[in-house]
């Protein structure tokens, strides 16, 4: 065949698998949002199905003789093709029984996930959890072809990393956020917490608006409510959702924030790539990069929550907290809690470490299912100095082991360390943002971030992506010097 023969034949065969990939994802927004519970089982069916297409495509025995053909002209071609054969090399090593089978177990699995941390009864998803474990493992293993299982998981979603560089990440991380977290709460200065009933309607009006304030194209996508806030979708459908509790508006507000930085990046990838294997998010790591940049240094500086009190006495009336001042220090409080996605920035990383630490466990067969409960509490007293209470403030507040997400949790921290180092480099290119973001504009940060990573997609190597953008090689130092420093002020340390 032809050099351009084969070239176009390989991409009509992704973009075909591509929007089957969309397809599958829409049916899991479906199930997180406004699917009947008594179709769980029916969909488990159907994903199963639709994986079993999908792995049939990606094993397909023409995609070597079209790789080994194709001749790409320019970087974005190499890089389709790059990643094209890296999904037929991984597709290749699990059998198609297995992934079709993880599908339908994940599908029933997060259900089960649900009603059981509705109702804080570890036991009652334990031998679900056991057998999503049981199949990972075997994933792992097919896919590491005698090494480490957990790396291949991890790979899955931080192409290149290992479990010892994301435990040397940690290692850098560590000390100085456990130095400054004692610093912190030591501290005489101890800023007010927001209190009062906050109604879910004016909650949801003003998370529209932020969503719009921060770039979302409304035209390509929509917000809606979830047990555990999510981004899906790419290119011209990205759906985001978020949760309301009315004694807790920053829950919300910051988590509408965050998911619209998944979803920008999504939707701001190059038109060119639609449907293309380079369409989307290059990692998860550059993906979580973007959530934590526009919900922390963006959407919790002190400029923007200037604006954010105008628009909450607005919609709410006077809440007790007077000044900008006690309100950025409100939305930047700091306390050990229970809850990852409600923790504040210096205490974050520290919830990754531990999900980190006991998801390797498992992998290895080090941990095993009906010991994770009580893993999990004795880890996180001792990390926290607070005992877990419920299980659902505990092993089953995460959404992520019941779908098989092992391997994940470390590209949030990643997400942290490139999120520190953007915003370095953001902050030098932009002298007067702050001048914009206490007027509610935004656009100047956003735009940076759209024309730097965003519009690239899969173009680029993770930790690529993010050196180009930033002129300099990513590292720990930028984000513990910008949390030192905020949370300094903050505290007065």
């Amino acid at each position: 065949m032809p050099k351009n023969d084969a070239l176009g034949a390989l991409m009509a065969h992704a973009r075909e698998t591509t929007a089957l990939e969309q397809v599958a994802g829409r049916l899991g927004w479906d199930q997180e949002t406004v699917m009947p519970r008594g179709a769980a089982g029916q969909r488990g069916e159907e994903l199963a199905a639709i994986e079993g297409v999908l792995h049939a495509r990606r094993t397909d025995p023409r995609l070597a003789d079209w790789l080994a053909a194709a001749e790409p002209p320019d970087d974005a071609g190499r890089a389709q093709v790059a990643k094209i054969r890296r999904s037929h090399d991984r597709a290749r090593r699990v059998p198609a029984r297995l992934a079709q089978e993880i599908a339908r177990v994940t599908s029933l699995s997060q259900g089960l996930w649900a009603e059981a941390r509705a109702q804080d009864d570890v036991a009652a998803f334990l031998p679900t959890l056991a057998e999503v474990v049981r199949l990972k493992r075997e994933e792992g293993e097919a896919l590491a072809g005698g090494g480490c299982p957990y790396d291949a998981l991890l790979d899955e979603y931080e192409p290149g990393m290992t479990g010892a560089e994301a435990a040397a990440m940690f290692d850098s991380l560590r000390p100085r956020l456990v130095a400054l977290r004692g610093r912190i709460l030591g501290a005489t200065r101890r800023p007010a917490a927001l209190s009062g009933s906050f109604g879910t309607e004016a909650q949801l009006r003003l998370s529209r608006e932020l969503a719009t304030v921060f770039g979302y194209d409304f035209s390509r996508g929509r917000i809606d409510i979830a047990v555990h806030p999510f981004s899906s979708g790419s290119g011209n459908d990205v759906r985001i959702t978020t949760r309301v509790a009315e004694s807790d508006p920053f829950n919300c507000f910051y988590s509408t924030i965050h998911e619209v930085g998944h979803a920008a990046y999504e939707q701001n990838v190059d038109p060119g790539y639609l449907l293309t294997p380079i369409g989307g998010g290059v990692s998860m790591g550059v993906h979580e990069s973007q959530s934590r940049i526009y919900e922390n240094q963006l959407g919790r500086s002190q400029a923007f929550t200037g604006w954010l009190l105008a628009r909450m006495r607005e919609g709410f009336g006077e809440f007790g907290i007077a000044t900008p001042e006690a309100f950025f220090a409100a939305v930047n409080r700091v306390q050990p809690g229970f809850i990852r996605t409600e923790a504040d920035e210096v205490h974050y990383n520290l919830h990754i470490m531990l999900r980190f630490d006991l998801e390797r466990a498992l992998i290895r067969g080090e941990l095993e299912v009906g010991d994770l409960d009580a893993a999990w509490n004795a880890r996180f007293l001792a990390d926290f100095g607070v005992a877990v209470d419920r299980p659902r403030h505990g092993m089953l507040q995460d959404v992520h082991w019941s779908v098989g997400l092992f391997g994940y949790f470390p590209t949030y921290a990643l997400g942290n360390l490139y999120a520190g180092c953007l915003h370095s480099a953001l902050r030098a290119d932009l002298p007067d943002l702050d001048a914009r973001m206490a007027a509610g504009d935004v656009s100047a940060a956003t735009g940076w971030l759209r024309e730097k990573v965003q519009r690239h997609g899969g173009l680029y190597a993770p930790r690529e992506v993010i050196g180009r953008a930033c002129g300099f090689e990513p590292a720990a130092g930028p984000l513990l010097d910008y949390l030192e420093a905020k949370f300094g002020a903050i505290y007065g340390l």
